[in-house]
């Protein structure tokens, strides 16, 4: 099969993910057709990934006022089976940008619940000697939200069977359509350093951003949380599936 052309790169920096056990009721009703839930070690996750989009083209063009920004997403893990091979993938449940053009392409190109709120972030020398906090906010109804995490020493590319590998490395985004197909694209990156954030905060409304559903699974402290330094990556075009 071919691959599909490539429609935006970029650089996505300074990744902060926490990650929540849910129980996969919860999430059954989201999965798209074709797809089945991925798990880890029996355990499904849902994911708060904030991050930094950095050097942006689309179609390899570089769109003024458009290139540098954040997102923060609610995103969990799916796989699909295709001539034998899983191709392990993403849905998103919401995403934020500060652009309303981006926020735009996304839901017309690959049919994303993107939103686009005045958002900011911040990378900074944390409370102990050697320590960084990476943070992300967004403001709703007059308030800042926001998640961060802190971290210190040297990052590692994770082992082939952990955790870290798990929530750093499904290549593939999917979508449900209108019609009942689901849209599937590529995201093209190498292999990320990780650290094990020491803390992390999420401070947010959940019913009101994510829905009910969520508000249990995101209350409390995260089941891991993790910053990874990112790379450059490569989103294609998507294609439907039946």
């Amino acid at each position: 099969m071919t691959p599909e052309r490539r429609f935006l790169t970029a650089e996505w920096r300074n990744l902060v993910m926490l990650n929540h056990e849910i129980d996969a009721v919860l999430l059954a009703g989201r999965v798209p057709a074709g797809c089945e839930l991925d798990f880890w070690n029996g355990r499904t996750f849902l994911s708060v990934v904030g991050f930094q989009f950095l050097h942006t083209r689309v179609l390899g063009v570089p769109v003024p006022f458009h290139r540098h920004f954040e997102e923060v997403n609610l995103r969990f893990y799916v796989r699909r089976k295709v001539e034998g091979t899983w191709r392990r993938g993403v849905v998103f449940v919401k995403e934020l940008v500060p652009r309303r053009a981006v926020a735009w392409v996304a839901r017309h190109v690959y049919g994303e619940n993107y939103v686009a709120l005045p958002m900011r972030h911040s990378v900074t020398a944390g409370p102990r000697a050697g320590s960084t906090t990476v943070a992300y906010r967004w403001r709703r109804r007059a308030t800042w939200e926001g998640l961060s995490a802190s971290f210190s020493g040297p990052p590692a590319l994770p082992p082939e069977e952990a955790e870290e590998r798990f929530i750093t490395e499904h290549h593939w985004g999917y979508s449900a359509r209108r019609d009942h197909s689901t849209l599937e694209y590529q995201v093209e990156h190498p292999r990320w350093r990780v650290w094990r954030a020491e803390t992390a905060s999420f401070d947010c409304e959940v019913s009101s951003l994510y829905g009910s559903e969520f508000v249990d699974a995101l209350s409390g402290s995260p089941t891991s949380a993790l910053v990874a330094d990112g790379s450059p990556v490569r989103v294609r075009r998507g294609r439907r599936v039946r």
